[in-house]
């Protein structure tokens, strides 16, 4: 159930002043600690220069690394790691197309390809899905985590529930909440978030037990990197899983894959395969979901075709 409730929430989400991404870590001191279900980012001043760049996710370590469009940078002096590992980060931004690469007196070089726009994300909104209160689970830690680090603009929770004030009084006042019907894709919002001060330092909670929490300090610059992989991960990722690989697989109009057999959107990871009684091996539906992205979102598929787009009219969470 709450598979099909985030991707019908993505789904109604997604409008072309947006990108949609679902699944990200969102934890800076121990990464991988802490995932968000789906990720709002608003496109900023320099968007439009980022979409033109690639429609793929930039390495951050090339975006951190010291290139730029002008002169060529040695790799050996651009990406300060092992050099299979600098090897690897630069196949990586050249398939993207941020780097190319050239040759200087028997020396390998890089330079960008195009100036990086530091202003690109507007903001990055975090939603924790959870379509059953009656089954909280870890919410309340999460959302904990999410508020004390304040690396997002704004965090809300989205529910099929009925929220009642037991429920609110539970979720950290600066969260907002949102109840979403995933047949109708009607939303309320019960609570508006706050925002948070995703500039400031933050605190990262790494254990709870009992009275004792253990955290870990976590610094603006620190916070700004993450903000900037998040945005990244989100820009490359979006929120549609590939269909499975099955005779009785379609997608529906807006992308999301969905079984003939049961007639329903299915978890192509979690449902399907050899285990699934109607499982029948075959190459898939025929599911142009690049294009479907970019005629529905802010993301460009293919920046070298036609330009970068202008974005208007970016109301914040409008339908």
């Amino acid at each position: 159930m709450e598979y099909r409730f985030e991707l019908a929430l993505c789904s109604a989400l997604e409008s072309t002043d947006r990108v949609v991404a679902r699944q990200l870590g969102a934890a800076v001191a121990a990464p991988g600690s802490r995932v968000v279900d789906v990720c709002l980012l608003e496109p900023g001043p320099g968007f439009d220069e980022r979409a033109a760049i690639a429609s793929d996710t930039i390495p951050p370590a090339a975006v951190e690394a010291p290139v730029g469009p002008g002169t060529a940078v040695p790799v050996r002096d651009a990406f300060e790691t092992d050099p299979g590992r600098a090897a690897g980060i630069v196949d990586a931004a050249v398939e993207a197309g941020y780097l190319e690469r050239e040759r200087r007196d028997g020396v390998d070089c890089v330079r960008a390809t195009a100036r990086y726009p530091d202003d690109w994300v507007g903001s990055l909104t975090a939603v924790e899905n959870k379509p059953d209160l009656g089954r909280p689970g870890d919410l309340e830690a999460q959302l904990r985590f999410d508020v004390a680090l304040g690396l997002f603009d704004e965090v809300v929770l989205a529910t099929a529930s009925y929220v009642t004030r037991a429920h609110l009084n539970r979720i950290p006042d600066p969260v907002g909440v949102w109840r979403f019907d995933p047949e109708t894709d009607e939303r309320e919002v019960v609570r508006e978030a706050t925002p948070l001060a995703p500039t400031d330092p933050g605190v990262e909670i790494r254990d709870e037990r009992g009275l004792r929490t253990d955290v870990a300090l976590v610094d603006a610059a620190a916070k700004a990197r993450k903000r900037r992989r998040i945005a990244e991960r989100a820009y490359g990722k979006g929120w549609r899983p590939a269909p499975p690989a099955c005779a009785r697989a379609a997608v529906t109009a807006d992308g999301r894959p969905r079984c003939e057999h049961f007639d329903r959107v299915v978890h192509p990871g979690g449902e399907c395969g050899e285990g699934c009684p109607a499982f029948e091996a075959d190459e898939g539906p025929d599911a142009d979901l690049e294009s479907l992205r970019d005629a529905r979102s802010a993301w460009v598929a293919d920046p070298d075709g036609g330009g970068p787009r202008r974005q208007t009219g970016l109301g914040r969470f409008g339908e």
